[in-house]
């Protein structure tokens, strides 16, 4: 179950490697910001410093999960499974703010960011779940 939870962590890690890409830098092109985060053209000036901040959020996230799988194979394993542990439920709650987010029409209509939710949390729910196992 090992294994398990270090591909899903760094599954976790890659999502999260690409959004930071999306959010801080390619923000500003059409298939970004209308396609991938449903804004509209005349609302990304307003949203461009946070999402550069946020998308370095992601990248620190992942860069984390990245640092805990790699001391757990290396042989910190307490270090390592904390790191992941910790970093995993982090990110499946946040997960569960995006859903609650979505739910609550909260920025665009309600459903359309249930497929951004799900791949926030349920990666990191499966490194969790198969955590209980090892």
């Amino acid at each position: 179950m090992t294994v398990v939870v270090w591909t899903f962590a760094l599954v976790t890690a890659c999502i999260h490697v690409l959004v930071f890409v999306w959010e801080s830098f390619l923000i500003t092109r059409p298939a970004v910001y209308s396609r991938i985060f449903a804004i509209s053209a005349a609302d990304v000036p307003a949203i461009r410093l946070w999402a550069f901040g946020v998308g370095f959020y992601n990248l620190f996230l992942a860069l984390g999960l990245i640092a805990g799988v790699s001391l757990w194979i290396g042989g910190w394993v307490d270090v390592g499974r904390a790191l992941v542990g910790y970093l995993c439920a982090i990110l499946f709650l946040s997960g569960v703010v995006l859903l609650v987010a979505d739910r609550m029409g909260l920025g665009r209509r309600r459903g359309s960011g249930v497929g951004g939710a799900l791949s926030q949390g349920i990666p990191p729910l499966i490194a969790l779940i198969a955590m209980v196992f090892t």
